[in-house]
């Protein structure tokens, strides 16, 4: 994504000032570091850290192996429950589950680092090139998988782990979803992504295939003819429009797509940034795109939200994070009409906002701000090319796939989970808990469909191997 106005150049920044602002937001922990932060752990009897983590790692028990000198034990721990700890140790809101939960949060302000601690073991453990995990027997059975994000790689790994046969399928030209191509650079440093999904893989019986697209290359019939299950983790598709005037001129773009670009330009210098950028959205990529605009030399960076501070979807840390890097969060701003001259964007115009009876109403008051580029980051939808849902069969709640607690669809066969399925949280960890939790409610169907129709299926005992 290349810009064309005057005003959004690139190489506004110096290479050491770019490297500064891309470094990694949190230095791992030394050796030492991690045993003196093991040691502040009480080792809780009900574990509220544990309790608090989507994927229930066992916390005190990880903590406990880094204080007794066993990393490699921490980690195995770790990924026991979630094969991901490495990367939801960078991205996790830990501020808001695990170390919110921490009792020492609660005495005296100041919780254990156990997102720290677990990149400290898991970084360990890929580093030595190690996988923790082999394969059972194999099942003879075939999955295919749609989408090599958090979820789809979570799900593919433990169904490989329980010895069935995965195919992985990707619309991009590199596997890892989002945290490849959505994740802040400053929080995924140095191809972490890429080693990661190396590792994933590692375990073996997962095939990968990139640039196959659902609803454009791949068939949801077609699959299901094929494979005995299908789990989809697809993500969400489509970007909301902000529906203003002048939405389409040079400068006003998605932050998703923007931050993808960002994340796959190999020099930061060659990537254009506009002198005066707003954002508007309340969330996670909106703290993410100002933050990274702000780093590549932007000189003035609003973040615009409809509401207040209390309801941003950005946790109050994200915000502080933003707010220290030089990003002007301004909130009861909503976008009425975006400004351009001669095809570019030249401002945005806002209307203050209001809560009455917790209702929020418009003020009639304006507001114009100058700007150069304006993004928006206002969440996305469930949107595949050539894919009716209804018409597959598919059943939707919210405007995105319905299923039930071990993420089965209302279609036989085919399971979902992550961002494109309803009552989500848009958080890497629960998808990597939606595709653990699939992968182990598919391998119980297929292991009682062997028990029930033998003539079609591996024989029982292997099921059972592979359950163990």
């Amino acid at each position: 994504m290349r810009m064309t106005s005057p005003d959004i150049a690139a190489g506004r920044l110096g290479p050491d000032l770019l490297a500064q602002g891309f470094s990694d937001i949190h230095p791992p922990l030394e050796a030492h570091e991690a045993l003196v932060e093991a040691d502040r752990c009480y080792f809780c009897f009900d574990a509220p850290c544990m309790q608090a983590c989507p994927t229930s790692i066992d916390v005190p028990l990880f903590i406990r192996e880094i204080q007794a000198g066993n990393p490699v034990g921490a980690a195995k721990t770790i990924f026991e429950a979630n094969i991901l700890g490495g990367m939801c140790a960078r991205v996790c809101p830990t501020e808001t589950l695990c170390e919110e939960a921490c009792v020492r949060e609660a005495a005296e302000g100041k919780p254990v680092r156990i997102g720290l601690l677990q990149r400290f073991a898991t970084d360990h453990l890929i580093e030595a090139g190690r996988h923790p995990f082999e394969r059972a027997g194999q099942t003879g059975r075939r999955i295919a998988v749609v989408g090599a994000g958090p979820a789809g790689l979570s799900c593919a790994h433990r169904l490989a782990q329980l010895g069935h046969d995965v195919t992985l399928f990707d619309a991009r030209e590199k596997p890892g979803g989002l945290n490849e191509y959505g994740i802040a650079a400053y929080k995924a440093t140095d191809g972490f992504a890429q080693a990661e999904v190396d590792f994933i893989l590692a375990i073996g019986g997962i095939k990968l295939i990139n640039g196959r697209a659902l609803g454009r290359d791949l068939h949801l019939d077609e699959l299901r003819e094929s494979f005995d299950a299908v789990f989809l983790g697809f993500g969400l598709a489509g970007v909301n429009a902000l529906g203003l005037e002048s939405e389409a001129s040079a400068g006003a773009h998605d932050a998703v797509a923007w931050i993808a670009d960002l994340r796959q330009t190999r020099d930061l210098s060659d990537l254009p940034v506009g002198r005066r950028v707003v954002v508007i959205g309340g969330g996670m990529t909106a703290v993410d795109a100002a933050v990274q605009a702000k780093a590549l030399g932007a000189e003035e960076v609003t973040l615009a939200y409809r509401r207040g501070r209390e309801s941003m979807n950005a946790s109050l840390y994200e915000q502080q994070i933003a707010q220290t890097r030089g990003v002007q969060i301004r909130c009861h701003l909503a976008p009425r009409r975006i400004l351009a001259e001669n095809g570019h964007v030249r401002g945005i115009e806002m209307e203050r906002t209001r809560l009455v009876n917790g209702r929020l109403e418009p003020t009639g008051e304006t507001v114009t701000i100058e700007a150069d580029q304006v993004f928006k980051a206002i969440g996305q939808q469930f949107r595949l090319e050539g894919l009716e849902p209804e018409a597959a069969g598919l059943a939707l709640e919210g405007g995105r796939i319905r299923v039930d607690a071990e993420r089965r669809t209302s279609l036989p066969s085919v399971w979902a989970g992550g961002d494109c399925v309803a009552g989500g949280e848009d958080l890497t960890v629960v998808a990597v808990e939606d595709g653990k939790r699939a992968a182990l409610s598919i391998d119980a169907a297929l292991r009682n469909a062997a028990l029930t129709t033998p003539e079609q299926a591996v024989s029982a005992p292997a099921f059972a191997a592979a359950a163990r």
